[in-house]
């Protein structure tokens, strides 16, 4: 918690902060555990019927199904049942709405609906809205179970979309027993704790990071239970790839996690601050996908996640090199989504914001504290908001959830 979230959160804070109108940082609630939703009446979603809905205030979340709604008329649907409600929303509340996609007008409606609604809400609730595509009913059990929790605590105003390509894991507390996953740029930080929340969820994690960080990287490998790979990622990929073969007899999971950055103005970067980032942060990630894609050993029911950026949606000063490479990432998953559909795996990214890390609380004061702000939720995020969100992409039963790009940011005011 930072300085301001702590005085904010004593008793003279919050009497200034609610006076003066400042940000209200609420504390967010991070553990699994579903919140107990109210569902609007008669939802055509099989799932809904898995989770029990309260009787009446405060609502841990309230979920709305439009995916009815054909018209601008139905439309009145959304403020008849969120109206009467939404100030009843308890701390944390969740609100999620359920439609079939973009292509009809009123469907494209509830992009804004979300997005406002998630801007309104106070004390950490936060919005989300999630397309299911007609015959993917039954794959929307794992989003909404990652919704419904603590786990999205910092993933608001998002639209996710699902399509049909999915199983139920064998256990839900355990839903990568028996994988393999790769999380590259391991050794701290982001890295660190999407390895530990892989292998929380049952995967053997092969934890991986150039030589330099070797020490690091042992200690985060044996604190998980995994294994330690280092290897230069902008190197030739051959190693790694035999390694992941001949150990691992392939790999079921990779986060290309790794990046780097080298800021300047365009006008001042050199070639070498360019070409190096570029390398890290998309290049590397292209080969190694077509020699895993090429060679099969990604398995056919795999999954590719990318972390991708603010910055690659929104663009920032003297970043030119790391937001066309972040964008870069956005377009990998665009164009390799339709290959892994016939893979029957999957490709998403998580784009994050602010995340509080060692590298953000080098950053100067004033622009540290408006990267917390700006956003709905008024604080910055933690490493384990955005490896929570990979591994809800990792799951078994996110397999319809393919070709996603899911900002972990707060609904930062920046950006689409």
């Amino acid at each position: 918690m930072d300085r301001y979230q702590k005085f904010a959160s004593s008793g003279l804070g919050r009497k200034l902060v609610r006076g003066l109108g400042l940000p209200d940082p609420y504390p967010l609630r991070r553990d699994g555990a579903l919140v107990s939703p109210i569902c609007c009446p008669g939802s055509r979603l099989p799932v809904m019927k898995q989770f029990h809905g309260q009787d009446g205030p405060p609502y841990g979340a309230l979920v709305f199904d439009a995916s009815d709604v054909t018209n601008v008329s139905g439309l009145r649907e959304l403020y008849d049942f969120f109206h009467p409600r939404l100030r009843d929303l308890g701390p944390n509340g969740r609100v999620i709405v359920i439609g079939r996609g973009p292509e009809l007008v009123a469907q494209r409606a509830l992009e804004g609906f979300v997005r406002s609604v998630g801007k309104e809400l106070r004390r950490g609730g936060t919005a989300n809205l999630v397309h299911v595509s007609p015959g993917a009913e039954d794959g929307a059990e794992s989003t909404l179970r990652f919704l419904l929790s603590g786990r999205s605590a910092y993933v608001s105003g998002q639209v996710i979309h699902i399509k049909a390509n999915a199983s139920a894991p064998a256990s839900w507390e355990r839903p990568l027993d028996g994988k393999v996953a790769l999380v590259t740029g391991a050794s701290r930080g982001i890295g660190a704790a999407i390895a530990s929340t892989l292998a929380r969820d049952g995967a053997h994690v092969v934890c991986l990071d150039v030589p330099a960080a070797g020490g690091e990287l042992s200690d985060v490998a044996n604190s998980v239970g995994g294994s330690s790979f280092q290897h230069d990622i902008t190197g030739d990929p051959a190693p790694l790839i035999d390694h992941l073969r001949e150990r691992h007899g392939g790999v079921d999971v990779v986060v290309h996690n790794a990046g780097i950055t080298r800021d300047k103005t365009l006008g001042r970067m050199s070639e070498s601050q360019w070409d190096s980032v570029l390398l890290v942060n998309l290049v590397s990630q292209l080969r190694v996908n077509d020699v895993l894609l090429d060679q099969n050993v990604l398995r056919d029911d795999g999954r590719i996640i990318g972390v991708s950026s603010i910055a690659g949606i929104a663009g920032n000063v003297g970043q030119t090199n790391y937001a066309t490479s972040k964008a870069g990432v956005i377009g990998m998953v665009n164009s390799l989504a339709p290959v892994m559909a016939e893979r029957g795996g999957t490709i998403n990214a998580v784009a994050p914001g602010f995340i509080e890390t060692k590298m953000t609380a080098a950053v100067p004061f004033l622009t540290r504290e408006v990267g917390r702000r700006m956003n709905s939720l008024a604080q910055g995020g933690l490493p384990v908001d955005v490896a929570e969100t990979i591994a809800w992409f990792a799951s078994p039963a996110s397999g319809g959830v393919n070709g996603n790009v899911v900002r972990v940011c707060g609904q930062m005011l920046l950006g689409a």
